[in-house]
């Protein structure tokens, strides 16, 4: 029989409270403690996974070695406890039904009629127990997506309930995570929304076992003790969550409030070791003490939206307090840029990064920003459609070749410089379709990026179906943009440079999905490094 212990982070009275900042503080203190720890994310949208959704409709769609496209909260689970998330940790109530219609199209039920309670609530539970009873894991975290009282969450609030029951009190604990407005017209904290919140939860079956409060303002002990009596929990599972300056702040805040602790004592495990927060804080000291800044342009077309580029601006984190500046990131909507307002616009940065993306809107600013890069010897940084950008700026601009594209936004230009990859031109459906998960890539002798990685062979995720076409890879070559990393097995071309240049470099992966805190990406680190030396220039 697993040993191993759930703990299930719900949220109430409003999204957005940061249940996956929590759930991924309280893991990384388990972990500083020598647990086994991973996290699971649990969404209740009928979308099987995120890797259909605008960008605007749901944040970034983050990608696993494995190839799961998966919610932007693993990225915070990755970068909290630097271990990979699978296709096991994001799990969606479209892949639920999926899976239980494809079980009821084989005749699995045996004639049974098939319902919510218990053939969908049994896929959730065992969806849940897989990462667990896979002896890896000592503690799974599921975070369930929504608010209680949700009509599209229920199924997975009666599976919590089913769990709990099953695995007993010491083997599975609840977290609820709530809202504790200030009204400034009475200034005063006001505990009414959580303890209908709990209500709530309580009419589902479910007694939260701890509580964990965001708010603007301290919790009084007062206050704290009128929630842990109305909303029936003890005095010590009243955690305070205040506003952090920092996401990076929220694990040692939950240790200052006994977050841990108490979870420990409720799962009746040993908390006699304290955590080992060693690298963590000072990685936060490097972040909150920086000896520079340096100023970047994210040039993207869904700029509006912060989470749209979570992973990337996390990365700058991370490698920022790696260099000890801070990066301010300034973000410009490449629909906005053209050949007029362009030296306006990115003359005061160090340095520029072209973000991923898809479809044709915005993509003229963006090869205005690399050709922008390109001719000042501005540190350069193209990532996935990033890449590609900088290929089709460098065909019309140095080769000539003015109608340079990708057919993804010509499929008539008669220069082809980015191509629709060829096992990709038979496939109709868009969703886990694309080039996804982790492909190796073999680096060039000399190149920055061989310096930069210190290694020949590197691995590194994908999400994308358009490439570099090698049929012009001689031309550019010897005008000047190398390809300095391939894929051994494909020939498919993962890194353009131009050994000219300060630094330029375009990557068709994504290596924002692989910076953490404890590892944060070399590409990144060496990217700031460059725009603080341009920055000293």
């Amino acid at each position: 029989m697993s040993t191993t212990k759930y703990i299930f982070v719900t949220g109430g009275v409003s999204s957005s409270l940061g249940k996956g900042i929590i759930a991924a503080s309280l893991a990384k203190l388990l972990q500083a403690r020598g647990y086994r720890v991973t996290i699971q994310k649990l969404d209740p949208y009928i979308n099987v996974d995120p890797g259909t959704l605008n960008p605007y409709e749901h944040g970034e769609c983050y990608v696993t070695d494995d190839g799961a496209e998966t919610d932007l909260d693993l990225g915070h689970y990755e970068r909290f406890l630097n271990v990979p998330t699978s296709q096991a940790n994001n799990v969606t109530t479209g892949r639920i039904y999926q899976s239980v219609i494809e079980k009821e199209r084989r005749g699995e039920f045996l004639g049974k009629t098939v319902q919510v309670v218990p053939h969908i609530t049994n896929e959730i539970k065992e969806r849940i127990q897989i990462l667990g009873n896979s002896g890896d894991y000592d503690i799974v975290i599921t975070e369930i997506g929504g608010t209680v009282g949700d009509i599209e969450s229920l199924p997975y609030i009666e599976s919590v309930r089913q769990l709990k029951w099953e695995l007993g009190d010491d083997n599975a604990l609840v977290i609820h995570l709530t809202l504790v407005p200030y009204l400034s017209a009475a200034g005063e904290l006001k505990t009414k929304p959580t303890q209908h919140s709990v209500k709530t939860l309580m009419e589902s079956g479910i007694k939260a076992d701890i509580l964990v409060c965001r708010t603007e303002h301290e919790l009084s002990e007062d206050l704290r003790r009128k929630l842990a009596l109305f909303c029936n929990v003890q005095y010590e599972a009243v955690i305070q969550s205040i506003d952090a300056s920092t996401i990076y702040d929220v694990p040692n805040m939950m240790y200052d409030e006994g977050l841990d602790r108490v979870t420990l004592k409720k799962l009746n495990l040993s908390n006699s070791s304290e955590p080992n927060l060693k690298q963590w804080n000072e990685f936060l000291h490097r972040h909150k003490n920086p000896k520079a800044e340096v100023t970047i342009g994210l040039i993207g077309k869904y700029v509006e939206l912060q989470d749209s580029y979570k992973s990337i601006l996390e990365a700058f984190i991370h490698a920022g307090a790696e260099n000890e500046v801070s990066v301010n990131v300034v973000s410009v909507h490449s629909e906005h840029l053209d050949a007029k307002s362009i030296d306006k616009t990115l003359s005061g940065l160090n340095g520029i990064l072209v973000a991923p993306g898809f479809g044709e809107r915005g993509i003229e600013g963006k090869i205005e920003a690399v050709r922008y890069a390109r001719e000042n010897n501005m540190p350069f940084f193209g990532i996935c459609l990033g890449m590609q950008m900088a290929v089709i700026e460098y065909s019309r601009n140095v080769l000539g070749l003015k109608q340079a594209n990708s057919t993804e936004m010509d499929f008539n230009t008669p220069d082809k410089v980015i191509d629709l990859m060829e096992e990709q031109k038979t496939i109709t459906d868009k969703g886990g379709t694309m080039r996804l998960g982790a492909w190796a890539c073999r680096l060039k002798e000399g190149s920055i990026v061989a310096a930069v990685y210190d290694n020949e062979l590197i691995s590194e995720r994908h999400r994308h179906r358009y490439e570099y076409n090698n049929d012009y890879s001689d031309k550019l070559e010897a005008a000047g943009l190398v390809a300095t990393g391939i894929n051994p097995e494909t020939g498919l071309v993962e890194i353009v440079e131009i050994p000219e240049h300060p630094w330029f470099v375009g990557v068709q992966y994504h290596p924002e999905y692989k910076s953490t805190v404890a590892n944060p990406h070399p590409l990144f680190v060496a990217f700031v490094k460059a725009a603080y030396e341009h920055s000293i220039k």
